[in-house]
């Protein structure tokens, strides 16, 4: 499936619009990386893609959320939190950080994972979004090809905790996911992503 991809996956166009990445967030991460998976570093090495949605309707407050140097508000600690591309809902497609450095989307998983956030308030409004839907699947069957992750890698924040790629040694945080992207809806948008089924219903 991935030789598949890796031949007709073809880079989407994509908006950079960076947030503030300097020393002091990568030196945050690399202590936040030591601390939750004992590998003192901001380098990202991806194996797993990551499918969210920002809770608003908003991309402007959800880069502004992202951009900022105040710890997240769920869980306390910095650096915040990021995601390295937002779809908005006419499909724009912005990247908000380098491919080689970690973003905190996903306890657990952050060393590993490139996250995709979706302009939205659930998974049902993003997959009958037509242009937000398609610049999605495009955005992250390029990422597959690109870094070779398989479809079964491509998951929902949900399914965070039953990725093989999962670690987290914060014991408090062991168990800590969210409900975005649902199974059912993964499963169904990994269907579109192999081409096992339509764009729409």
């Amino acid at each position: 499936m991935i030789a598949l991809l890796a031949a007709v996956a073809i880079q989407p166009h994509i908006v950079w619009k960076p947030i503030p990445y300097g020393p002091k967030r990568r030196a945050e991460m690399a202590r936040y990386a030591e601390k939750h998976y004992g590998v003192h570093s901001w380098v990202l090495r991806p194996k797993v893609i990551v499918e969210h949605y920002t809770a608003n309707e908003s991309f402007t407050a959800t880069w502004s959320t992202f951009a900022s140097d105040a710890p997240d508000p769920e869980l306390g600690e910095l650096p915040g939190t990021c995601a390295h591309f937002v779809v908005d809902s006419d499909g724009t497609i912005y990247q908000l950080v380098s491919l080689s450095v970690m973003c905190r989307h996903t306890v657990g998983l952050n060393d590993v994972a490139i996250g995709i956030e979706h302009v939205g308030t659930s998974d049902a409004e993003v997959l009958h979004d037509a242009a937000q839907l398609r610049s999605s699947l495009l955005l992250t069957r390029w990422l597959m090809a690109k870094f070779h992750i398989a479809v079964a890698n491509v998951i929902g924040h949900s399914e965070s905790l039953s990725s093989p790629y999962h670690r987290e040694l914060y014991k408090p945080w062991a168990r800590q996911t969210h409900g975005d992207w649902t199974h059912p809806d993964m499963n169904r948008y990994r269907a579109l992503l192999s081409g096992r089924a339509g764009s729409r219903r």
